[in-house]
């Protein structure tokens, strides 16, 4: 693996797993990840690409702000983070239970 390939595969942090994006797989064959909040879609594509062997065909990335939340008396806020929407080639598909 080069020093490339290295980068890429801390590019994805964690898939999101939520009704929204359970809807979005089937229906649409869009998988969504959480990922680093400075990857660019391109980076996303190639490492999609690289570790699940799939071809993609579209990504959008959005960034979701994150909420103001109490804690007691004192107001904190929970951190920003970036998502994205990748959207696969037909015949291709992700099983997260084998990957």
């Amino acid at each position: 693996m080069s020093i490339a390939e290295g980068k890429l595969a801390n590019v994805l942090l964690a898939p999101v797993v939520s009704e929204k994006s359970s809807i979005a797989a089937e229906v649409d064959s869009r998988i969504v990840f959480k990922v680093q909040t400075d990857a660019t879609k391109q980076q996303v594509k190639k490492a999609v690409e690289l570790m699940f062997n799939v071809e993609v065909d579209s990504v959008q990335v959005l960034n979701v702000k994150g909420k103001v939340k109490r804690f007691g008396r004192a107001l904190g806020k929970r951190s920003d983070w970036k998502k994205a929407y990748v959207k696969l080639k037909p015949g291709h598909d992700i099983d997260f239970a084998t990957a």
